[in-house]
C-alpha cells in the first residue's frame, strides 16, 4: 500500500486530486467530486488583481461555505507583491492551501505573463514563490506547472529546485509544454525525472482518463498522486472508479441511467443555489451536456436544452430525457439478457450512443 500524500498538515484520504479548471471547478463541482471519491479539489483560478476582489465572480470563487477540507485555492498573476496579497486575501476567506498557477496555457493568461508564460523567467518564478510562501506562513503553498515553455525548453527540473528552495510543499505538473496547449499526448518522462529528484510530493497531470491510465502513470512516474481534469467533466464518479481499481484491480460497474440522473440533479440544484437561477441555468448547460455524452438521443436533447432559459424548463426537459433514456436502457438490458450469445459481451446499455 502506497503511503498517503501529505500537504503541510493535511493528510489526503487518497491519491486523487481534481485539477483546477476555469469555469468548471467551482464549489458545487468540487464538493461533488469530493463526495464521489476525490481526495482534494483545487479551485478555479482566482485573480491576484485586488481591484477585482469586489466583483461577483471573484467573490463566488472565494466562497468555500460548507466545503470539505482541505480547501485549496489557486491564484494567478505575475507580480510578486500582488500574488502575496492575493494569498493573504484568500487565506483570510478560508483557503487552507494556496496553489500558484504556472501551468495555464490560455493566451489571455500568458499574454500578461502569468500562467505557464512565467516558466520563461525563472528569476521571476523564484520571486513570486518566495513572496507567497513568506506572506502565508501558516498554510502550505503548492505550485502547478507544465514541463516547460516549449519542447526545446523543458525546464521543469529547474523550476522544481526553485520551488523547493522557496518552501513550496508540493508540485503538480501537466505532461505538456505551454506551446503544446492540449494537443498531442501528454508525456510522462519529464514527470518521472522530476519525481526522481524531488524532495516534495509530485502530482502527475495530463490525459489521465481511465483507472488503468491512472495506475500506469502512478507506477511509471512514481508520482505521489494524480490530478484529473477534463476526464471528470460529466463523470465525477471517475474518482471512486479509480480508487476502487487501484485498491482491488477490479472495475466498478458503470453507473446506470438512474444514478447519472440523480447525480446530475444534485449537481444542477447546487448550481442554481450557488449562482442564482439565471446564471445557474447557463452554467448548468455545459454540465448537462457532459453528463449526457454517449447516452441514447443525447445530441438532439442537448440542442433543445440549450435553448431554455428557466430553471423549471431546464429541469422538466432533463427529467423527461432521463425517463426516456431509462426506458431505453431497460429495454436493451432485457433484450441482452434473452440473447445467450451476446449477453456476456453486452456493453453497459446506459453508454450506448444514439
Amino acid at each position: 500500500m502506497h503511503p498517503l500524500m501529505r500537504i503541510g498538515r493535511h493528510l489526503l484520504k487518497n491519491r486523487l486530486i481534481v485539477a483546477p479548471m476555469a469555469g468548471v471547478t467551482d464549489r458545487p463541482f468540487r464538493q461533488l467530486c469530493k463526495k464521489l471519491g476525490a481526495g482534494m479539489a483545487v479551485s478555479e483560478m482566482v485573480t491576484s488583481n485586488s481591484l477585482l476582489y469586489g466583483s461577483a465572480k471573484t467573490a463566488r470563487r472565494a466562497n468555500h461555505e460548507g466545503e470539505v477540507d482541505p480547501i485549496s485555492v489557486q491564484i494567478a498573476g505575475a507580480d510578486p507583491a500582488m500574488m502575496a496579497e492575493a494569498a493573504r486575501h484568500n487565506v483570510d476567506r478560508g483557503a487552507q492551501i494556496i496553489d500558484i498557477n504556472m501551468g495555464c496555457p490560455a493566451k489571455k493568461v500568458c499574454n500578461v505573463m502569468a500562467g505557464s508564460a512565467l516558466l520563461q523567467d525563472e528569476a521571476l518564478v523564484g520571486r513570486i514563490l518566495g513572496a507567497v510562501v513568506k506572506a502565508v506562513p501558516e498554510v502550505p503553498v503548492t505550485l502547478k506547472i507544465r514541463t516547460g515553455w516549449d519542447r526545446e525548453h523543458r525546464n521543469a527540473l529547474n523550476i522544481l529546485k526553485i520551488a523547493e528552495n522557496a518552501g513550496v510543499q508540493a508540485l503538480a505538473m501537466h505532461g505538456r509544454t505551454r506551446a503544446c496547449g492540449y494537443t498531442g499526448e501528454a508525456e510522462y518522462d519529464t514527470l518521472r525525472a522530476v519525481k526522481a529528484e524531488a524532495k516534495i510530493p509530485v502530482i502527475a497531470n495530463g490525459d489521465i482518463t481511465t483507472p488503468e491510465k491512472a495506475q500506469y502513470v502512478l507506477e511509471y512516474t512514481g508520482a505521489d498522486a494524480v490530478m484529473i481534469g477534463r476526464a471528470a467533466q460529466g463523470r465525477p464518479w471517475i474518482f471512486r472508479e479509480i480508487e476502487h481499481f487501484l485498491a482491488t484491480g477490479v472495475h466498478l460497474p458503470q453507473p446506470e441511467v438512474a444514478e447519472i440522473h440523480a447525480v446530475l440533479l444534485e449537481h444542477i440544484h447546487d448550481l442554481y443555489a450557488f449562482y442564482g437561477d439565471v446564471t445557474g441555468v447557463r452554467v448548468a448547460r455545459k454540465h448537462i451536456s457532459w453528463y449526457t455524452r454517449g447516452l441514447v438521443g443525447s445530441s438532439a436533447f442537448r440542442h433543445a436544452m440549450n435553448q431554455l432559459d428557466s430553471v423549471a424548463e431546464q429541469l422538466a426537459v432533463v427529467n423527461e430525457y432521463f425517463a426516456q433514456a431509462a426506458r431505453a436502457d431497460n429495454r436493451l438490458r432485457y433484450e441482452a439478457s434473452h440473447d445467450n450469445n451476446t449477453a456476456q459481451n453486452m456493453p453497459p446499455a446506459s453508454r450506448l450512443a444514439a
